[in-house]
């Protein structure tokens, strides 16, 4: 197998799955955005971000060139290379898998190699915020249109199969490649450093400590989590928010009288693992749209925690065992985010970490290797 990926720039869910691939086939990773992708700005933190961790390791890669004269991946027109068909025609992939249909040169590889080479496809779109309407009409004619482009779909959980299904395509065209991060790296036990983050903000052993890591945006739903908190009104009971981003002053503001909340501003790669095993409860308490999956859930199970996630999060089906390894709400009900709350912080210390641990036996089988191993058999698996 001789495998070309088409993908915008390094991304950190992304590497290991390409450094796992080049182990076993050939491949040719095609970043379309071009060098400058390496440290970009991401306007959701509100600053220009460059992982501390190497993105670029164990696989071959090539910068393409990018004539857009607004370069990036937030618009169809932000990913332009004229020189690219002419790229892969040189190297001579015998499969394509592109990330994304959304930008012009993607879209253009896509139509060009269709019934010359396998055409993969990868994407992590759901139907779960979806309106009925006219704009629905002409996009589902659109993307019917699109999807018949690409041979094969791998598709990350349900919801993203139950979306490649509604745009046209067949069971034989759907394989399965689950959203995956690198479980080994956030598994490491850093014990000392989640200790002495705990210690950092008075947080003891016995007390409780939610989680909530992301961008402080409105539709991750962190100001619903801050209400919440303040509502139980639960001694040793500790919330810390992790991130920037547009609601940061709005959530100080309402957490100034309230001793049990902490911030910490936005942390790199390396320290994520500290940060998720200082916690006993991670919270996902999305609103949409938007959040197709929710890879931090990965991670923090990865860690062993216990999860509290909404419904409008698209791996909530998949990864979270009511019950068993934590609870889903209702995106649309304050109510039930307050009584699944209540019920976590009710199992106690004792209650969670065994729900932490069948997080982390859960996800086991969630892994950048599974994923690496569909990519490479998807032809046997789409009979």
């Amino acid at each position: 197998m001789r495998l070309a990926i088409i993908t915008t720039h390094p991304i950190q869910y992304y590497a290991p799955v390409f450094k796992l691939l080049a182990q076993k086939i050939d491949v040719m990773v095609f970043y379309t955005w071009g060098e400058a992708s390496v440290s970009k700005h991401d306007p959701g933190f509100g600053q220009t971000i460059k992982w501390d961790i190497d993105l670029l390791d164990g696989y071959n890669y090539t910068w393409v060139n990018n004539t857009s004269t607004n370069p990036g991946s937030h618009h169809f027109n932000g990913i332009v290379n004229p020189d690219l068909i002419d790229q892969l025609k040189s190297w001579q992939p015998d499969t394509l898998l592109v990330y994304g249909w959304a930008y012009k040169s993607h879209l253009s590889i896509m139509r060009y190699f269709k019934n010359k080479i396998p055409v993969l496809f990868r994407g992590d779109s759901t139907l779960l915020d979806e309106k009925p309407g006219f704009k629905n009409i002409i996009r589902y004619g659109y993307l019917k249109w699109v999807y018949k482009h690409i041979d094969y779909a791998l598709y990350t959980g349900s919801n993203n199969k139950a979306y490649f299904k509604k745009y046209g395509l067949k069971e034989n065209q759907l394989i399965f490649a689950p959203h995956a991060i690198d479980n080994d790296r956030f598994a490491i036990q850093r014990t000392n450093e989640a200790l002495n983050l705990r210690r950092g903000f008075n947080i003891s052993g016995d007390d409780l400590l939610l989680l909530f890591s992301g961008k402080f945006e409105n539709k991750k739903g962190p100001v619903l989590l801050l209400q919440a908190f303040v509502n139980l009104g639960i001694p040793k009971v500790h919330l810390l928010f992790v991130g920037n981003g547009a609601l940061e002053a709005l959530l100080k503001q309402k957490a100034a009288h309230y001793p049990g909340i902490h911030f910490m501003d936005f942390q790199n790669q390396s320290n994520m693992p500290v940060i998720y095993q200082a916690c006993d409860i991670f919270c996902l308490p999305s609103k949409g749209p938007g959040e197709t999956w929710g890879l931090s859930v990965n991670e923090a199970m990865a860690c062993g925690k216990a999860i509290l996630v909404s419904d409008k999060a698209g791996c909530a089906i998949d990864l979270v065992k009511p019950g068993i390894n934590g609870y889903i709400h209702s995106a649309a009900s304050f109510t039930d985010l307050y009584k699944k709350l209540v019920l976590m912080v009710n199992e106690g210390k004792e209650g969670l970490s065994i729900m932490g641990e069948n997080s982390k036996e859960i996800i086991r089988s969630w892994g950048v290797e599974a994923q690496a191993t569909h990519i490479i058999n998807y032809k046997n698996e789409s009979n």
